[in-house]
């Protein structure tokens, strides 16, 4: 099993920058990759960004130049750097793990861009 919490979200003006972590508990050295996904009101849930277990990383079109995932070297925290944010990045953001092809989420965090 796996356990993800995420936090960082909040309000930012567009342009600004905010940075997403995701502390992340349970069988780690199971989990083949992890993620942020984000799902917008009335909107699909959509990748932003993946890393794997050996750091090869993965963005969406939307989310390159701007954004950068991350991980801490026990690879127990997992960040999304965020900048020059825009107002069509407003969503709930997810972070995702994959362990022997399941997938875990964690709760949540809203962030909304204002224009």
């Amino acid at each position: 099993q796996v356990q993800l919490v995420e936090s960082g979200g909040g309000l930012v003006q567009a342009g600004g920058s905010l940075r997403l972590s995701c502390a992340v508990s349970g069988s780690i050295p199971s989990i083949s990759a992890m993620g942020w996904y984000r799902q917008a009101p009335g909107e699909q849930r959509e990748l932003v960004a993946t890393i794997t277990r050996g750091g090869r990383t993965n963005y969406a079109d939307s989310a390159k130049g701007r954004f950068t995932i991350s991980r801490d070297n026990a690879k127990t925290t997992v960040y999304l750097q965020m900048n020059s944010l825009k107002p069509e990045d407003t969503a709930v953001y997810y972070c995702m793990s994959t362990r022997f092809g399941a997938h875990y989420w964690g709760q949540g965090t809203q962030v909304t861009v204002s224009s």
